[in-house]
């Protein structure tokens, strides 16, 4: 796998992408360049327990990889999490024009069940929704925030937004 040592980008912002039949998703114009550069667009997908996928550029992934499977093995709960995280990590290649395949199961588990979907960037990563869960998660979590029930404005202290 081809990669590339230059200091990953920070990926932030939310776009609606189409996924083909085939699995295919274009990745935003906005990200090709700075994925071409930091990874030669080689990108890790894995599941989440959040029901969506987790995109990491290949060298950033090597590190999460890492640390997941120095974790003591005989933990259940750690063999748990690295069949997981680690056992559906697949290595996808962007083409030519900016295309990701996600395999099947990938997208089985980690609920891409329509032809639109949510990318996410989360800084060092993306996540992948399927739109419609997306929309009910999203919107939950919107509630809690303005009723504070998760602690929100904690989280916050010492934040100047």
């Amino acid at each position: 796998m081809m990669t590339t040592s230059k200091k990953a980008p920070i990926f932030r912002g939310i776009n609606v992408v189409g996924v083909d039949d085939k699995g295919r998703m274009a990745m935003p114009s906005k990200y090709r360049k700075a994925l071409s550069d930091c990874c030669g667009g080689e990108l890790v997908v894995t599941v989440d327990k959040d029901a969506c996928l987790l995109i990491y550029p290949a060298g950033g992934w090597k590190s999460i990889e890492k640390q997941l499977l120095d974790l003591p093995s005989m933990n259940k709960q750690v063999r748990l999490v690295q069949r997981m995280l680690v056992g559906h990590a697949t290595e996808c290649s962007m083409d030519k024009q900016g295309r990701l395949l996600l395999p099947q199961v990938l997208r089985e588990v980690g609920g891409i069940k329509t032809r639109n979907a949510v990318l996410l960037g989360q800084g060092k990563r993306f996540e992948l929704w399927d739109q419609e869960e997306w929309t009910k998660r999203r919107n939950v979590w919107m509630e809690e925030t303005r009723n504070n029930t998760d602690g929100f404005t904690e989280v916050l202290e010492g934040v100047n937004l």
